[in-house]
């Protein structure tokens, strides 16, 4: 079955905290090991996203979630700063699915690139992003904002050996 992807509504803000804890149990044997645990995003990140028209969710018809995406506009681009969907649903295409909505609905926020940080070797990260048209860009090529949010994951603990960011142009 297709996954059914819409925008978030109020009620589903709080059933996505346990779909981000239940995806992060993925990293369980991995160099992001240390993900789970972590706390969700922020309730007041969500919000702010809902309130942007920039937080999507995935369902298998019966309408409750179980993947979202959310992300904000920053100078252009529209930042995804988390895909997450609960284990029971992974690997069957709703993150490909929340990505393309997100896509495609960046340049109604005045967006004309996708961007986020994310691991570099872990197949569900940068070589997943890479098979959906992101490209990884240089640290010279970098937006002051973005290679600040890479500083700060470094600064949290993040090797930044691993991570990178990537981009892709939005037509």
């Amino acid at each position: 079955m297709r996954p059914n992807i819409r925008q978030a509504r109020a009620g589903d803000l709080p059933l996505l905290a346990a779909i981000e804890i239940s995806a992060g149990n993925l990293f369980a044997g991995t160099a992001m090991a240390h993900v789970i645990g972590a706390p969700p995003s922020p309730p007041d990140a969500l919000a702010a996203a809902l309130m942007a028209g920039a937080i999507w969710v995935a369902s298998d018809g019966n309408d409750a979630p179980n993947g979202f995406l959310f992300g904000k506009a920053v100078d252009g681009w529209f930042h995804i700063l988390e895909v997450s969907v609960h284990a029971d649903a992974q690997r069957q295409g709703h993150g490909a699915a929340l990505l393309a909505a997100a896509v495609a609905a960046a340049p109604g926020l005045g967006c004309q690139r996708a961007s986020l940080t994310t691991d570099r070797w872990i197949a569900w990260n940068a070589p997943f992003y890479a098979r959906h048209g992101f490209v990884e860009l240089a640290a010279t090529d970098l937006p002051d904002w973005l290679a600040g949010i890479l500083s700060r994951e470094a600064a949290s603990g993040l090797d930044p050996a691993r991570r990178c960011a990537m981009v892709r142009t939005i037509e």
